[in-house]
């Protein structure tokens, strides 16, 4: 394995640990462990900044500041700097590199500047006290970095491509849109605090089709906890939150069961098709859990991290993916081109 490669790698990994560490960070009311950023009141670590802290746990004890949560907040600080530096580097091998077809300058350049904007939400993620927008796309900028890693990383493996029909092409792409629609619902479920809505299942307050509040459940621009008129989002605006949360579990783990069955049935493909069923599996487990167990922090962060597993194998699958009556038309293309070249020659 090249350098190149294994930085790539571990840069995939250590943003997978972001993900999941910055819903742990969220989900234990930390977001706001540390006020101000990138520092903690202006300090660089928690411990140089104890003095501000204890004031502001001893004003109010049941409050977002406290020693443990500025550090929880302060580490996923350094993560996420560090996958920055990384992706950065890989930017910079990547054009040296740049007649490798393992490598893609282009799009590893863009990852720096998903990578800047993340940062921004970042800031603004705690600026703004934990707008349910600003958390959401924080949410999605880093399943957005996850993504173009995954992408960087099959194409320095270079392996073989799968050749499939055009309708489980088309599938493995839908599927793909389905679940990222999925996560950001997800994000919406999470940053609205909205998990515990609907304590049973499969129902929804013993009903599959609950009292809700759609219109007032996915207004962008609003204060947490707030409508976009100023006023407490109902109960029944949450419902909708998780309703739909649900809604979207069922459409696109359907797409991504068909999807992983189809798989199965090509020989190239089937271990594809059984690493996307097995994550589903668990993720559908997880989600489940969730509910009935009235979401334990490790267990909803392991939602997210499956949420992230998911990302990662369809990103592989769409990637490898070729449809061949594409591949066919393109072989053509290719030969009548070679042959016109033949005739002047």
């Amino acid at each position: 394995m090249n350098l190149y490669r294994r930085i790539v790698l571990w840069t995939l990994i250590l943003t997978s640990v972001v993900v999941v560490f910055g819903a742990y960070v969220r989900l234990a009311d930390a977001g706001l462990g540390c006020p101000d950023w990138p520092g903690c009141y202006g300090k660089l670590t928690p411990t140089m900044a104890a003095e501000q802290i204890l004031d502001a746990h001893s004003a109010d004890p049941f409050g977002p500041v406290s020693m443990p949560k500025a550090w929880k907040e302060m580490i996923h600080r350094y993560l996420a700097s560090t996958v920055g530096l990384l992706i950065i580097a890989i930017a910079a091998m990547a054009w040296r590199r740049r007649q490798d077809p393992g490598t893609d300058p282009v799009l590893a350049t863009a990852l720096i500047g998903v990578v800047v904007f993340q940062g921004l939400l970042g800031m603004w993620t705690v600026t703004l006290l934990l707008k349910p927008a600003i958390v959401t796309a924080h949410l999605i900028g880093g399943m957005t970095t996850l993504g173009l890693l995954a992408w960087l990383h099959e194409r320095a493996r270079a392996r073989a491509r799968v050749h499939l029909g055009a309708g489980a092409t088309l599938l493995a792409r839908v599927a793909f849109v389905l679940l990222a629609v999925q996560i950001v619902l997800g994000g919406w479920v999470s940053t609205n605090y909205a998990a515990l809505a609907c304590m049973d299942f499969p129902t929804c307050h013993g009903s599959f089709w609950p009292e809700a509040d759609y219109s007032n459940a996915f207004h962008v621009v609003r204060e947490l906890g707030m409508t976009a008129e100023g006023e407490l989002l109902s109960h029944e605006a949450l419902t909708a939150i998780h309703w739909m949360h649900r809604i979207g579990a069922l459409v696109a783990g359907v797409a991504l069961f068909a999807l992983g069955l189809s798989l199965r049935r090509e020989s190239g493909a089937r271990s594809l098709g059984n690493a996307l069923l097995a994550a589903l599996a668990l993720q559908v487990a997880l989600g489940i859990a969730n509910v009935l167990l009235s979401l334990p922090l490790l267990l909803a962060a392991a939602h997210n991290a499956g949420a992230a597993l998911l990302v990662v194998i369809m990103v592989g699958i769409n990637y490898r993916v070729r449809s061949t009556a594409a591949t066919m038309e393109k072989g053509r293309g290719e030969d009548e081109r070679a042959s016109h070249e033949n005739s002047y020659a």
